[in-house]
């Protein structure tokens, strides 16, 4: 089984990076690593994989990446953190074309399992207006009321997989990503997540001098967040299993955005003065998730403290600040996604 093609498709982000990592760890020896970025742009890359730079937006580059494919993760997706995908509806709508000319040419070539990545952001709006948050169930997807734009792309792709399942028989399994974060990911340029985005500025003003920080919103928001190694872990459980149902992957260690300023802090040994900018995007009120399924269907749920995750990821951004030139291979910072 272990030399069955397994193709990861958006290869060369911060997940998919992890994944063609952990897979090859475990003794995967036939990868297929497929992302519309430049080689030099990839987060990581080996090259012990078949790499290809295709746009998977395009039916024939899809057909070309899944040829052969036994399993495929399709991670692929034009995204962000909210600065982005609040700027950006009409980019993050365009994945649709990624999802759907895969599962074709997943049909087409009789792929055994198929992944999605889907997101916390097809949750409805509102059940998220507190930050008194109840954790979001999978059933509170509906009726439908997603983050617009990259939440209705993700919601319209899991019927998708849906459809394709009972309609050809595509085995497709679905888990809704909550707020992945970790080393080997986007820190600047736009696109980065909270908690990298903090991490960042704690550094700019530990090594500056200047000791201040810009907190997008009142700070209050709450949001979970889930170590790396967790989503690896729980993205390939649930490609394994028989749980058709799209599912939730995601901590359910609750943290207000002041909360994890707080964090980042204590990790730099530093105090900064904190100024709130009330006009910047800042997502919904609160967001969590509940693990009940995740742990019924798998006896497991993601568990890395985030004080453990928070520190490894300072400790990589701040290498990537300090001492970029000790890093050329990873990515720069400032680099397209």
């Amino acid at each position: 089984m272990k030399m069955k093609k397994i193709v990861v498709c958006g290869g060369g982000g911060f997940i998919g990076g992890h994944l063609i990592a952990d897979l090859a760890r475990r003794g995967h020896g036939n990868l297929r690593a497929v992302d519309v970025k430049p080689f030099d742009q990839w987060y990581q890359c080996f090259a012990e994989v078949e790499n290809l730079e295709l746009d998977l937006q395009d039916k024939a580059a899809c057909e070309k990446a899944l040829e052969g494919a036994e399993t495929v993760y399709n991670l692929a997706a034009d995204m962000g953190g909210m600065g982005f995908i609040e700027n950006n509806r009409a980019l993050c709508m365009l994945s649709v074309l990624i999802n759907t000319h895969l599962l074709m040419a997943a049909r087409k070539f009789g792929v055994q399992r198929f992944f999605y990545a889907s997101s916390a952001c097809v949750y409805a709006a509102d059940k998220q207006v507190s930050e008194d948050v109840i954790p979001l169930k999978e059933s509170d997807a509906y009726p439908a009321m997603p983050e617009d734009g990259y939440g209705w792309e993700k919601l319209f792709s899991e019927r998708m997989c849906r459809h394709f399942r009972e309609d050809f028989g595509v085995a497709t399994r679905v888990a809704r990503y909550h707020n992945v974060y970790g080393p080997h990911g986007t820190y600047d340029g736009g696109r980065e997540k909270a908690p990298a985005a903090i991490c960042r500025k704690v550094i700019q003003a530990k090594v500056s001098g200047k000791h201040d920080i810009e907190i997008w919103g009142d700070g209050h928001q709450t949001r979970s967040f889930m170590y790396i190694d967790d989503c690896l872990k729980g993205t390939q459980a649930i490609l394994n299993s028989d749980i058709l149902e799209p599912i939730n992957l995601g901590s359910s260690e609750v943290v207000t955005i002041n909360g994890l300023v707080d964090l980042v802090e204590a990790i730099a040994g530093i105090k900064l003065k904190r100024s709130y900018n009330l006009k910047a995007p800042k997502g919904v009120n609160g967001r969590n998730s509940d693990n009940t399924l995740i742990k019924r269907y798998l006896d497991w749920e993601p568990n890395t403290r985030l004080r453990d995750g928070m520190e490894k990821t300072y400790a990589w951004i701040y290498d990537q600040m300090v001492s970029p030139k000790s890093n050329s291979g990873t990515r720069a910072a400032l680099a397209a996604v």
